[in-house]
């Protein structure tokens, strides 16, 4: 497995997890805007967790371009050998 794979694992992982460990938000205190915590809280990590997910997604696709270049290099190489 290549290292972008393991970041975008990990940046995945970060925008699971993290939303589901409940203790870290649940309280009404500090308020932004007349908002309880754990409401804008929440809504925070909808906009992180897209910024996570985009990164991965760009991470994965630039890896695997590279990869289908390296492919079809090797195929080409192969082929004027021939």
């Amino acid at each position: 497995m290549r290292p972008a794979h393991w970041a975008a694992g990990v940046l995945l992982a970060v925008a699971i997890i993290v939303p589901l460990w409940v203790s870290s938000y649940a309280k009404a205190t500090p308020k932004l805007w007349g908002f309880p915590f754990f409401y804008w809280y929440q809504l925070m990590w909808v906009f992180i967790g897209a910024g996570l997910v985009s990164t991965a997604y760009v991470l994965v696709r630039s890896e695997e371009r590279k990869r289908r270049a390296a492919e079809a290099a090797a195929r080409g190489e192969k082929g004027e050998a021939r």
